[in-house]
C-alpha cells in the first residue's frame, strides 16, 4: 500500500511538473466578432443616454410618456412623425426651450427656457431614436 501511495505521489508530481513548466505562455485573444456597420457610433449612443437622463430628470413626464399619450404626444408618437435629421433635432430643441402650441392640439407645450440648447439637443436626439430609427 505504501509503495502504491509513493507511486501515486510521484507520478501526481512529475505530472504537474510537466504539464506546468514545459508549456510556453499562451497568448490569449478576445474575438470581439465583426464590426456592425449598423451600429451607432459611441458618441452618438452617448448622446442619447445623456439626453434619456435628461428626460427622465425632468418635469416632460408631467405631459408626455415614452409611449402613451398623456396631456401630450408619447415621445415615440414625436419620433415617428419626425424624421431622426440634424435638421429636426434643432428644431425640436427649439419647441423644448420655448415650448409652442398647434403642432399636436391645442393644448401649449411649456416652454424650457432653464436648459441649454445642447442638453434641449440630447433630449431630442433620445425621443427621435425611441422609433428604432438612427440619426441620419
Amino acid at each position: 500500500m505504501k509503495n502504491n501511495f509513493s507511486i501515486l505521489v510521484a507520478a501526481v508530481l512529475a505530472f504537474t511538473l510537466t504539464y506546468c513548466g514545459s508549456k510556453k505562455a499562451e497568448t490569449q485573444t478576445e474575438d470581439y466578432g465583426t464590426p456592425d456597420e449598423t451600429a451607432a457610433p459611441v458618441q452618438a449612443v452617448d448622446l442619447i443616454a445623456q439626453g434619456e437622463a435628461l428626460v427622465k430628470a425632468s418635469d416632460c413626464k408631467t405631459c408626455h410618456h415614452a409611449t402613451n399619450k398623456l396631456i401630450g404626444p408619447s415621445h415615440t408618437d414625436v419620433a415617428k412623425k419626425y424624421e431622426f435629421t440634424a435638421a429636426n433635432v434643432t428644431y425640436l430643441a427649439k419647441k423644448i426651450i420655448e415650448g409652442g402650441t398647434g403642432v399636436w392640439g391645442e393644448i401649449p407645450m411649456s416652454p424650457h427656457p432653464d436648459l441649454s440648447q445642447i442638453d434641449a439637443e440630447k433630449m431630442a436626439r433620445y425621443v427621435l431614436s425611441l422609433d428604432g430609427e438612427k440619426e441620419h
